[in-house]
């Protein structure tokens, strides 16, 4: 029976860390849905309608409304904000605050399936936080597409690819001491302020628009505006995208896995 079990473990080692971090989650489920909903609504009536009103004065953006021209952008971000969270967090709790990871390592699980299991349960918070903020845009009427529910797994891969990158960052910081303020004033808000959310990237300075050109929401947001209105793009524009996004998956899973191995095995 105790082999069994240790077979189980080693088969499906990932998905058995990734249910302990959601059950974790689930203690939380109240603020983390809070936040999913409050603040990307806060950004739409503040942003989208309220300066939307005075841009759609001028006949919008790209001959659509502001709010649906924004309206991608956020979904990106609230799908990276969410995944990128749920693995920074967890792996300083892991490694150094409980590390509980040392204790995982003790068992059947491989570091590799440890850190594959916090890159799962980050998708999965992902996902709720896409397909609800994706029902609140479709009911502020953001949504013009029929292929407009494609959006959502477009966010999920930029929630992937920066949760991937995120999830090998993080397992590299032995002290956390300006981490956090690092993340989030040199990461988090110049990416949200230089890809192209509230205004096209081609409108900045060409030595600006490089920040755009290695961030993955812009390449999701590039991806979303095709997918919920006549926002186009070429077959290369296309594969440009998806590639460097799925690159940025690829990459980061195989250093995070990397970095996991090399501290669990100290």
């Amino acid at each position: 029976m105790m082999s069994a079990n240790i077979r189980k473990v080693s088969r499906f080692g990932s998905f058995h860390v990734a249910e302990a971090r959601i059950r974790n989650m689930l203690k939380w489920a109240g603020i983390i849905l809070f936040a999913v909903v409050i603040n990307p609504t806060l950004y739409l009536v503040s942003i989208g309608i309220g300066v939307g009103s005075l841009i759609d004065a001028n006949n919008g953006v790209n001959g659509v409304s502001y709010l649906t021209f924004l309206a991608p952008a956020l979904l990106a971000s609230a799908a990276i904000q969410g995944s990128s969270d749920e693995v920074i967090f967890p792996v300083m709790d892991g490694f150094k605050w409980n590390r509980t990871f040392f204790g995982m390592r003790s068992t059947p699980l491989t570091a590799r399936q440890i850190s594959l299991g916090i890159f799962l349960a980050a998708m999965a918070r992902a996902i709720v936080s896409i397909v609800i903020y994706w029902i609140v845009l479709y009911l502020f009427g953001a949504l013009e597409s029929d292929t407009a529910w494609l959006a959502m797994p477009a966010a999920l891969l930029a929630g992937a690819s920066m949760a991937a990158v995120m999830l090998a960052l993080a397992a590299k910081i032995e002290n956390e001491n300006f981490f956090f303020t690092l993340v989030g004033r040199f990461i988090m808000i110049p990416m949200f302020l230089f890809s192209g959310t509230f205004y096209p990237l081609t409108q900045m300075p060409i030595f600006l628009q490089f920040f755009g050109w290695i961030s993955p929401l812009w390449h999701a947001t590039e991806l979303g505006r095709y997918l919920t209105y006549d926002y186009p793009l070429s077959g290369l524009q296309l594969f440009t995208h998806l590639g460097v996004l799925s690159t940025m998956v690829a990459v980061g899973l195989f250093l995070s896995a990397r970095v996991f191995a090399k501290r669990l095995e100290k």
